[in-house]
């Protein structure tokens, strides 16, 4: 194996283990947001573990987090929580700091 191969195997296994933290992050934010979420709704307990399972699964319809939002948004509006979609984007960016610092130390 010359040295060109031996650095693009590690250039290859660094990529596949950022993308995996960064999936795990992805999924560890979205729980995050949805017991955010949740209590915004009034759930509790077990009721607010569910809610936050199913923000995880949203996020598994489109790429992006616009799926993530839209779910949320649609709950907020028929519970009549007062949040605006600029507050839910902007609380998901800040729980993907906290989330990836959980997923660093954590794993």
């Amino acid at each position: 194996m010359t040295t060109f191969d031996k650095r693009e195997e590690a250039f290859e296994q660094k990529f596949a283990h950022d993308e995996e933290l960064h999936f795990k992050a992805a999924a560890r934010r979205d729980k995050l947001l949805g017991l955010w979420a949740a209590e915004k709704l009034g759930l509790t307990g077990a009721a607010a573990e569910d809610y936050a399972k199913t923000v995880v699964v949203a996020d598994l319809e489109k790429p992006g987090d616009d799926d993530v939002v839209a779910k949320i948004m649609a709950d907020f509006a028929k519970a009549a929580v007062d949040q605006s979609e600029h507050q839910v984007r902007r609380h998901l960016d800040e729980l993907m700091a906290v989330a990836m610092e959980q997923v660093r130390t954590v794993g």
